[in-house]
């Protein structure tokens, strides 16, 4: 890893400034986005955590303050969050010696020059984002990740710094005194199990845990905590953040919107879930060997409780999703009970490869069955339209269906998805 300092770039609010991009009406209004199903809050502005509205509360809770505050409510916008967030790390990518994308919206870079040159490229970076792209960020700068993300906490929290901050530039005192006050949850990578185990140790600040014996943290917590040690002194020894995403496997899991009563309707749910995994493969270039479905009942409900789960071997790695969609369908027909009412399910394709498995018919010189490679052919067909229209511009089977299922996720108060669909691109009048 190169570069002489890293920086930590995170987008202030992330969802909801997203929303205030093509919506400048939710301009220093409380604003919260939801989470799937419009359940609770996941996301809030600045004025609605003034008001006291915590990260999942429960939309009905919330609700009393839309007259009385004015609050602006908006279900999860996904399509727009994440073409939004690919925007902005393409263009992180053109600042630093190297860059890691950390989540959704954060990400590290590597910057080199003097600390004054690094301090002007973290303030253009800001510009340029804000400039080309309307969402607020925040850039903290240190010697290593764990203080960068620090630094970014007090970019956060200090207008007067002006969204940058350098902390070496820092009096080291007024830096010490920060340490002090701020919990050791706070430190990335701590959790509240973890600062409760910590406080029984006297280790309750940031401070404290900066000074704390790393080779007594290694014995009493992990290898991992003790890194955090050593980089709150300098020490940089946290390599390469691998994406967010796990590479291990590929998951379509949803609630629905009302409950899935029917075989029929339990197959629309697989066939739409097996062939959104199998447009994802293609996309990523790879080939599942396991595959799992899944459902379940509310743990609240007064009916008969079922959680219906179970893996298929596939006989060699495929994205077929022809193969995908009726495995799936199958597997779950032998397991749901219709008429219980199922609020989830789900797909999941894990041992991936970047391989298809080996054609062993071929090796003896026997011909392909012709139905075979008929479904073959229409699976590549499939592939094809999807990766270049998207994976709503074809379907198989009940997956093909024009208009939305009842039981889909319900977004209620979901914005236009301004970036990704030609039909919904704002509309600028002069």
């Amino acid at each position: 890893m190169s570069g002489d300092h890293v920086a930590l770039v995170d987008v202030n609010n992330f969802y909801v400034s997203c929303e205030r991009v093509f919506d400048q009406r939710l301009v220093n209004r409380p604003v919260v986005v939801l989470s799937n199903n419009d359940g609770c809050v996941v996301a809030r502005s600045q004025e609605a955590k003034d008001l006291g509205i915590g990260t999942g509360e429960p939309f009905f809770k919330v609700q009393r303050y839309i007259q009385s505050h004015n609050l602006a409510v908006r279900s999860s916008n996904y399509e727009l969050y994440g073409d939004m967030s690919a925007r902005v790390m393409e263009l992180l990518g053109r600042f630093g010696t190297w860059h890691e994308v950390y989540s959704i919206d954060e990400s590290f870079v590597g910057l080199e020059g003097n600390l004054e040159q690094v301090r002007t490229t973290a303030a253009q970076i800001r510009a340029s984002i804000d400039k080309s792209i309307g969402v607020p960020v925040c850039v903290g700068v240190s010697s290593t990740k764990t203080l960068a993300k620090f630094a970014n906490h007090i970019a956060k929290r200090n207008a007067n710094l002006g969204g940058v901050c350098v902390s070496e530039l820092m009096d080291q005192d007024v830096l010490d005194k920060i340490m002090s006050l701020v919990p050791a949850t706070e430190v990335w990578g701590v959790g509240r199990k973890t600062g409760a185990k910590l406080a029984g140790m006297g280790i309750q600040s940031i401070a404290d845990l900066k000074a704390s014996d790393p080779l007594a943290i290694r014995k009493k917590f992990s290898v991992v905590l003790q890194r955090t040690v050593f980089e709150l002194n300098g020490q940089r020894c946290i390599g390469p953040v691998e994406e967010r995403s796990d590479k291990g496997q590929v998951m379509f899991t949803r609630s629905f919107s009302t409950p899935v009563r029917t075989r029929e309707a339990m197959e629309e749910v697989m066939s739409i879930y097996a062939q959104k995994a199998a447009s994802r493969l293609a996309r990523e270039n790879r080939y599942a060997s396991l595959l799992t479905v899944t459902a379940g009942t509310s743990r609240f409900a007064k009916g008969e409780a079922s959680f219906p789960t179970t893996q298929v071997r596939l006989r060699r790695p495929t994205r077929d999703p022809i193969v995908l969609t009726r495995l799936a369908i199958a597997a779950m027909n032998e397991l749901m009970r219709p008429g219980v009412d199922y609020v989830r399910g789900g797909v999941i394709l894990s041992g991936l490869s970047d391989t298809p498995g080996d054609q062993q018919l071929d090796l003896f010189g026997e011909a392909a069955d012709p139905k075979e490679q008929e479904s073959a052919n229409v699976s590549q067909v499939v592939q094809n339209i999807s990766a270049k229209f998207g994976a709503q511009a074809i379907g198989l089977g009940r997956a093909g269906i024009a208009q939305v299922p009842d039981w889909s996720m319900k977004r209620e108060h979901i914005s236009q998805r301004f970036t990704t669909h030609w039909d919904e691109l704002p509309v600028v009048k002069a």
